[in-house]
């Protein structure tokens, strides 16, 4: 089970945009990365075809590693928190905020 999810907020915590919050747009579990909105984006430059004659660019996401990333627990004051596993009654895993003492999160 992931420790962070799509459709997460995220603060970046290391870093040249250290400090900046984001959603997680995507998860790369393989190479450990993750994509945020707004953060990374960079020019592709696109050579001329048919469908576009003109050529130009276009902005693409640059993946970032996921260590450099601590979820939102809190919104409002924007406070982060490590995540942990924790199962359930039910033998299901759920995340939990360690910062919160073990708070459920969603």
């Amino acid at each position: 089970m992931a420790r962070i999810r799509k459709d997460d907020l995220v603060k970046i915590i290391a870093g040249a945009k250290k400090g900046t919050t984001g959603k997680v747009l995507a998860v790369d579990t393989k190479k450990n990365t993750v994509l945020i909105e707004g953060v990374g984006v960079k020019h592709r430059h696109v050579k001329p075809s048919q469908l576009n004659p003109t050529g130009g660019h276009k902005d693409i996401h640059v993946p970032m590693d996921i260590s450099k990333v601590a979820l939102v627990v809190d919104e409002k004051t924007s406070k982060t928190s490590r995540v942990g596993l924790v199962k359930n009654a039910d033998g299901k895993k759920t995340r939990v905020a360690k910062s919160m003492k073990n708070k459920e999160i969603k």
